[in-house]
């Protein structure tokens, strides 16, 4: 779960390595961290401070699935022998495609959007007034080199070669979700960061 990182799950996280018993390992690649999150349970959870949010790509609310998927669940996991499972894809070609990735083109034009879609997020300098009223944290640096790495994927993965202003706007909200914090009335308000991000999308454009 989602806990205060120790130094050597920090360290995993940003150098690749970890130390264990004055011993340090260098971790393979690829290697990437996943943590959950439960909204519900808070007891013997502790939030991340934003340093650490920060090194996560990605951030993806998974809702309850549908009457099917749910049927399926339990019909494969209740009965006897266990299930296969078969890998997607070897090593070397997910390292091929981790390469492919950074070759999309992005245009000069989107690169500044993502870039002021970004600096729109932090209050103390972002002319969004819902921004200035409502967010207490805005996104860094690290946050534009993830939406344009993220938009370049999702480019990929459509069979695309180039970077769209769709890719920017699919990938906007899984970026920023846990990147752009609330303030106290906000979040005693319930306001939403897809609320706080279609704002900014409204108002931010394209030269």
């Amino acid at each position: 779960q989602t806990m205060s990182l120790t130094r050597e799950g920090h360290a995993a996280l940003l150098h690749r390595f970890v130390t264990f018993a004055g011993q340090t390992h260098r971790l393979p690649n690829p290697f990437f961290v996943l943590a959950t999150q439960n909204p519900i349970e808070q007891a013997g959870t502790y939030p991340l401070p934003e340093a650490q949010l920060d090194r996560f790509l990605l951030r993806i609310d998974v809702g309850y699935p549908t009457e099917d998927e749910e049927i399926a669940m339990v019909a494969r996991t209740t009965h006897a022998g266990l299930n296969d499972a078969s890998a997607a894809m070897d090593v070397a070609s997910l390292l091929r495609l981790q390469a492919l990735v950074r070759e999309i083109e992005i245009g000069d034009h989107l690169l500044r959007y993502a870039t002021r879609l970004i600096r729109a997020t932090r209050p103390q300098e972002t002319s969004v007034e819902r921004v200035r009223k409502q967010v207490g944290w805005g996104a860094g640096p690290r946050a534009g080199q993830a939406l344009v790495l993220a938009s370049k994927a999702r480019a990929c993965m459509h069979g695309r070669l180039a970077v769209t202003r769709e890719d920017i706007a699919a990938m906007l909200l899984p970026v920023l979700a846990h990147r752009v914090l609330r303030n106290f009335e906000a979040e005693a308000d319930g306001v939403a960061i897809a609320d706080i991000l279609q704002a900014i999308t409204q108002q931010i454009q394209i030269d």
